[in-house]
């Protein structure tokens, strides 16, 4: 297939530092919202808890306002329950029950630098094929993460999470959507598929500031946008888990800017000695 040239933003040091920043306070949000996810909490309890969660740290939402050119979004976090899988609206009427999955995107911009990641929670007792869906998403971020290295390719991250998935289980992966670049604006060059053949697309660097974000269903990979031209769904009404770090592409290994330890845990000696 062919390339369109894309124009892929190159941080220094200093500001991938500046983007750690920004990515721990995603984190916090995260750890507050994974303390307050429980059966008879609203998805609009959860936002104005990431809202105040953020803007007590400095910084302000990243979603907020967002406009692709059909409105801006109304929220401070996506907050899709379910089959939804992506960019569904917080709402006082979606109240949690027991067995549900939430998978919670918060963005968060910093002296002007976006930090962008994703979890799915469990809510109350799940049923265990949701909870091996939710690990095989992570493991498969997990993997592309630890693809994505200085002189490999772009799809290789692609090729990494796709093979993981597979290897799982016979999930679904969502078609279309995926990560990205992510610095001074929290969508930027280059998209990054979930799916396809290593080695090609754009050479990876140093500097290279990347999100990376598996979405896998328990069904089909075909999804369908919602009238409020937002929501994103499975067209089979099957259960689905999102999952995504921000990372940065250093020296002398990756970063993950959104994760408390940088990473470590997972990834021990491909992290840059900046994180540990």
């Amino acid at each position: 297939m062919g390339w369109r040239r894309e124009h892929i933003e190159i941080k220094t040091p200093e500001q991938i530092g500046l983007m750690r920043k920004a990515g721990l306070v995603v984190a916090a949000v995260h750890d507050a919202l994974r303390e307050a996810t429980k059966p008879g909490v609203s998805t609009k309890d959860l936002d104005t808890i990431a809202e105040t969660v953020i803007r007590d740290h400095g910084a302000v939402p990243s979603f907020l306002g967002y406009d692709l050119g059909d409105g801006a979004y109304p929220a401070s976090i996506c907050s899709s329950v379910n089959e939804q899988v992506v960019h569904a609206i917080p709402s006082a009427e979606q109240v949690l029950t027991d067995g549900d999955l939430i998978s919670v995107d918060v963005g968060a911009i910093l002296d002007g630098w976006h930090g962008d990641a994703a979890i799915t929670l469990p809510v109350g007792e799940v049923a265990p094929e949701l909870l091996a869906m939710v690990a095989a998403a992570e493991d498969a971020l997990w993997a592309g993460i630890a693809a994505a290295r200085v002189g490999g390719r772009l799809t290789d991250i692609s090729h990494a999470v796709e093979t993981s998935v597979r290897a799982a289980g016979p999930y679904g992966i969502v078609e279309g959507y995926g990560g990205h670049g992510i610095g001074t604006e929290m969508h930027q060059d280059p998209h990054i598929l979930n799916y396809g053949k290593p080695g090609q697309g754009a050479k990876l660097k140093t500097g290279m500031a990347l999100a990376i974000e598996p979405m896998i269903t328990l069904g089909s990979p075909d999804t369908v946008e919602l009238d409020d031209a937002w929501t994103v769904v499975t067209s089979d009404g099957s259960f689905a888990a999102h999952v995504e770090h921000s990372v940065g592409l250093c020296a002398d290994g990756v970063w993950v800017l959104t994760a408390t330890d940088g990473g470590v845990a997972r990834l021990g000696d491909l992290v840059t000695s900046a994180a540990k």
